[in-house]
């Protein structure tokens, strides 16, 4: 991965958690890990549903929206990861769902779309 999109995934990050913060979500963790891969934020929304958020980030559009980079192999992983998290902190019972949060760094300014229940458990 190059300096330029480390740095564009970084900023896109910085930029998802202050919009989660303003939205009164609470991080749970920051670029959790385990063997199956890593999921870029664990929160839980004001309802306290726990959320397990992807967060993309674009600087153009030429390659599609941030969105439609989480492949259903990426999906795949998350899911796996999720379920490692839940298992490891014993929250079986707890209302869960995965969102994207869609970073766009455009010249003109930014925006943050968070997207609920982006897609459902799958296990590819």
């Amino acid at each position: 991965m190059t300096d330029h999109r480390k740095r564009l995934g970084a900023r896109g990050e910085e930029l998802a958690l202050a919009f989660l913060k303003k939205s009164r979500f609470t991080v749970l963790a920051k670029n959790y890990r385990c063997r199956y891969g890593e999921i870029d934020i664990i929160a839980r929304d004001p309802g306290q549903v726990l959320s397990f958020i992807e967060v993309k980030t674009r600087s153009s559009q030429s390659h599609g929206t941030p969105q439609e980079a989480v492949t259903v192999r990426k999906q795949g992983q998350i899911c796996k990861v999720a379920l490692e998290f839940i298992q490891r902190y014993r929250l079986e019972n707890k209302p869960a769902r995965f969102d994207v949060v869609a970073v766009n760094l455009l010249p003109a300014g930014h925006t943050v779309e968070l997207i609920q229940n982006a897609f459902e458990l799958n296990l590819f």
